[in-house]
Parts: structure tokens; sequence; C-alpha cells
């Protein structure tokens, strides 16, 4: 972190943004006191609670049961009062049958949501939230939110990152945007991620990285390409886009998949698409190699406007190996139809011509 300077009231709810890199587990880690600042000094008032890494503040050879009477410990609360919300722990983690099982043997998801049930529910006056969130199911990700809704009510004060931008417009008053190790911006979360989005935008219809060796499989480069489209800068609705990727398996690698989501530039993910998802069967093993895969967005289904496209790969609702955010934008607009009065500003994501029938008769001359 480079001159980052700011304060945060006691029972604020602020997001921190930015690109993979950008510097944002770093500022939480520093924050958390995992890291010690080089330079600079910075100031908490009150209990930490922090979930950055899975597993972290666990022993792995210890018991479910056991680490969160050594959580509480390390946040310096008693033994009765621990205790006092250990079944509300248990209840919200989902994780009774195994309570009394080393965590070494817990999948990522059960070490996620047993370690969010501790750092929520022991009552810390600081809650710090990395993206570990994301390891966990649809269902418990929202548990986790409507969770942290309750603690910000309660007064207490949440410093959370996400890649999940409509999470953070819904979660956060104020948002801090990142950017190699700077805070570019600092407002209300609907300005910062706009400016966030936009800076991201500008149609990159091409991404390339450097091979990464240490994840079992890794994206190369991608490409939006547009159908007959000499004008690369805004792409016809009428047209379908195909969106391609170049990909590397570094190992044989079981149960994983490609995920792709398409993301409006207010944060809202308009869907998303897997490439296991028609074909059950890729859902299997990958054997080592260089892969090409694509898939195509129909015509007339997107409305006008900006959107961005996120590629991850992993184990499905356990393990990211990579997330590349925002990697690709493009602009989408009309040309078909002609009547601008009746078709412009429409509102949505998605847009559909869709007819109307009149049964009972024409009203139309």
């Amino acid at each position: 972190m480079v001159n980052a300077s700011f304060e945060i009231q006691r029972g604020e709810v602020v997001g921190i943004i930015g690109r993979n890199g950008a510097g944002k587990s770093t500022l939480l880690k520093l924050l958390s006191r995992i890291t010690e600042p080089t330079t600079g000094r910075f100031v908490l008032s009150g209990r930490v609670a922090s979930l950055l890494e899975i597993g972290t503040g666990f022993h792995p050879e210890l018991t479910g049961r056991e680490n969160i009477y050594l959580n509480g410990a390390i946040l310096g609360m008693s033994r009765k009062e621990i205790k006092a919300k250990f079944d509300e722990i248990v209840e919200f983690a989902e994780v009774e049958r195994f309570l009394d099982t080393p965590v070494k043997r817990y999948s990522s998801g059960m070490y996620v949501r047993l370690a969010f049930a501790i750092a929520a529910n022991l009552e810390p006056e600081i809650l710090i939230v990395d993206e570990v969130l994301s390891v966990g199911d649809a269902a418990f990700q929202k548990k986790c939110l409507g969770k942290m809704g309750n603690v910000a009510r309660q007064g207490r004060t949440i410093l959370f990152v996400s890649h999940n931008m409509g999470a953070v417009t819904r979660l956060c008053q104020r948002t801090l945007l990142i950017k190699d190790g700077k805070i570019v911006k600092d407002g209300p979360s609907g300005d910062t991620v706009s400016y966030y989005l936009n800076d991201m935008g500008n149609n990159k219809l091409s991404y390339s990285q450097p091979h990464d060796s240490n994840i079992p499989m890794c994206l190369l480069s991608a490409d939006v390409v547009p159908e007959n489209c000499m004008d690369r800068r805004e792409l016809p609705r009428h047209r379908p886009i195909t969106v391609t990727m170049t990909y590397q398996v570094n190992k044989l690698t079981s149960s994983v998949h490609i995920y792709a989501s398409i993301i409006g530039y207010d944060g809202t993910v308009v869907m998303g698409i897997g490439d296991a998802d028609v074909d059950s069967n890729r859902y299997g093993t990958r054997k080592p190699g260089i892969y090409k895969c694509s898939f195509q967005i129909p015509a007339n289904l997107l409305n006008e406007g900006n959107y961005l496209v996120n590629i991850s790969m992993g184990v499905p609702y356990q393990r990211n190996y990579q997330e590349n955010i925002g990697i690709l934008s493009f602009g989408v607009f009309d040309v078909k139809h002609s009547n601008k009065i009746i078709h412009q500003q429409r509102a949505g994501m998605i847009w559909l011509d869709i007819p109307w029938n009149y049964p009972s008769g024409n009203p139309f001359e």
C-alpha cells in the first residue's frame, strides 16, 4: 500500500474493490495484524475478527468444537461468553455432524462456513471479510450477506472485500477503490462501483496473460468475437456474440468447470454459463494440455448497454483456482428497430422481442 490514508467511523460498512493484485488483501492483512507495515501506521479501536483465507486462525489437528473455543480465546472472550454463543455458531455453520472431527478433514466449504460463523457470531467490534465467501454455495453466500447486514445494524464496523459488485452496493454505504496499492476513489458505493466498472471497460475485446504453473488449470487468453461486424466498438444486438477461450490444464484434475459471467455496468450479473451445464460428463477429469473452447450469446438477448465478462475455473462452490474479473468488455447497440421513441432506454439487462397476442379482436387500424 502506498499513501493509503483513510478513516472509518464506528458502525460503518465499507466495501473495498479493485482488480486482482491491486492491494486489497494486503490492506486487510495489515489491518488484521497478520502483516506489519514497512512504513506508516494504523490505529484500530475495538476487537477485530477477520476472515481472510480458508483456515486462517484454525488449528488443523483440533476439532471444530475446539477451534470455536480457540478462536473465541484469540478474540479475548471468556469461556462463558463463547459457550453462550456456541449453539448459534454451530447452527449457522451447519457442521453439527462434524463438530468433533479434526478440521483438517473438512472440505473448503465446511471450513468457510465454520470460520464465518465464528467471526460473525463472537461479536467483534470490527469484522473484516475477504473474498473467501465466494467458496461457499449461493445459498450460504446469501446467508452470510444477511448476517453481515444484521451485524451492521448492531452498530459494528465491517470491511468487505468482494468482486461481487451487487453485494458491495447492497451491503456497503461506502466503498474504497484500490489501484496499484493506492486508494483512487473513496465515496458512496454506487458512485465508486460505477467508476470502477467504467474504468475497466472501454471495449477490451481481447485478453491474454502468462501461464500459471502453480494451479491445476489456468486461463491463457480470451476474446469477444462479433459476427460479421466491421465496427468492433459497439456490437449490434440482433447478431450473436461469441466468447472464445484458451486454457491450460497443468495436471490431471477432476470435478472442475470453467464458468463465465456476463456483468452489467451497475454490477448486476446478467447470466452465468458453465462449460459443464449442458453436458454433465464434462464435470469429470481433465487431462493435461492446452484447449480452446467457446460459447455464444444469442442474438436479440442483451439490451443496449455495456457489459463485462468474468471467467473463473475451479471446483464449483468449493474452490476457485483462478478468477479473472472484468477481463473482457463490450458494448451492445440496437440497429434493427427504427422506432426509437418506443425502443430507446429500454429498462433491464435482457431485451427479448416477445410477441403479444390479441385473441378477442384487433384494435389497430
